[in-house]
C-alpha cells in the first residue's frame, strides 16, 4: 500500500467523525494560516480531504453559527466564517492542552480531591460538573467524590469557578495515608481498560501511516494536511480524558507513552508541510 492509498485510508475512516470536530480542528491548527476567518469554498475543498462532503460541511457550519462558535464575515465579495470569542478561549484550551507534556505526574506530590453536594432540583448542574471533572481528567473516587494528580488542582479550581459550581464543590490536596493499595485505588476510580482500548485504537489508526511515511515527508503538501489532522484529531481527546497518573501506578505495558510517541512524531513530520498547504490554501 503507498502513502496516498493510506492517507485515503485514513481520511475515510476520519469521515465517520463528527464534522463540527473536524471543523474546529482545522480553525484551530491553521488559524495563523487564515487570521481567524476561512471563506466557505476554502473550508469544503479542506474537508474534502478529509472525506466529509459540502453538504456536511454547510450544516455543520449552520449550527456552529447557531452555537455561537461561528460568525459569518464576507471579505471583499467572497463569503466565509471567522471564530468567536467563544470558539478562541475553547480552542486555546484545547492548544494548550494538547501539545502540553505528558509525562506522569509524581506520585510523591499527591492528589487533589473535589467533594460536592447538589440538592435533587439541581440534578442537571450535576451531570455537568461531573462532565467537567472528567474532561480534567479526574477519577470517581466514590459518590460525589473525584480525584486527580495535585498538579491539575489550579486548572480544577479556575473551572468550578468559572463555571458556578463554587457553591457546590470543596477541594482538597491530599496525601494517599492506607490502608489499602494506591493502585486498586486507582484501578477503581478510572476506567483504565478503556483508556488503554482507545489508545490501542489510535495506535492501530496511526502506526501503518507511519510505516508508510518510513520518516520521509510526503511530497504532496495536501496529503500532509490530510494526514496530520487526522491524527491531530484523533488525538485531541487524551489530554482531557488521561490526567497523566503516576507510572508506578498504571500497568507495565501502558500504551500511552507510545501513543504520544506516535503523535509526536507525526507532527513534527507532518505539520510544517500542512501549516504550508493551509497558506497556500488561503493565498489562493
Amino acid at each position: 500500500m503507498t502513502v496516498s492509498e493510506t492517507a485515503s485510508d485514513a481520511a475515510r475512516s476520519g469521515g465517520n467523525r463528527r464534522p463540527k470536530s473536524l471543523i474546529l480542528d482545522v480553525y484551530g491548527r491553521y488559524s495563523a494560516q487564515f487570521a481567524g476567518w476561512i471563506a466557505v469554498g476554502d473550508l469544503v475543498r479542506m474537508m474534502e480531504l478529509l472525506d466529509v462532503d459540502e453538504q456536511a460541511v454547510r450544516s455543520a457550519v449552520s449550527r456552529m453559527t447557531r452555537r455561537g462558535l461561528l460568525e459569518p464575515e464576507v471579505r471583499g465579495r467572497v463569503r466565509g466564517y471567522r471564530t468567536t470569542a467563544q470558539a478562541d478561549e475553547l480552542l486555546a484550551d484545547g492548544d494548550r492542552r494538547i501539545y502540553a507534556s505528558m509525562q506522569p505526574a509524581s506520585l510523591a506530590d499527591g492528589w487533589v480531591l473535589v467533594s460536592f453536594s447538589m440538592p435533587e432540583s439541581d440534578r442537571n448542574k450535576r451531570h455537568v460538573l461531573r462532565s467537567k471533572l472528567t474532561w480534567h481528567g479526574m477519577g470517581n473516587l466514590s459518590s460525589g467524590l473525584w480525584i486527580g494528580p495535585a498538579r491539575i488542582l489550579d486548572e480544577v479550581t479556575e473551572t468550578l469557578v468559572a463555571e458556578g459550581f463554587a457553591e457546590y464543590a470543596d477541594i482538597f490536596g491530599a496525601h494517599y495515608e492506607g490502608l489499602g493499595n494506591v493502585a486498586d485505588l486507582v484501578r477503581h476510580s478510572w476506567d483504565l481498560d478503556a483508556l488503554a482500548a482507545s489508545y490501542h485504537e489510535f495506535l492501530d489508526d496511526q502506526q501503518p501511516v507511519s510505516a508508510q511515511l518510513g520518516g520521509r515527508r510526503p511530497d504532496d503538501d495536501s496529503l500532509a494536511f490530510a494526514l496530520y489532522t487526522r491524527a491531530l484529531h484523533e488525538w485531541r481527546k487524551f489530554p482531557y480524558l488521561d490526567p497523566g497518573l503516576p507510572s508506578e501506578l498504571l500497568p507495565n505495558d501502558w500504551p500511552g507513552g507510545p501513543a504520544a510517541e506516535l503523535f509526536a512524531e507525526l507532527r513534527a513530520l507532518l505539520e510544517p508541510q500542512a501549516f504550508e498547504f493551509a497558506a497556500s490554501v488561503a493565498a489562493g
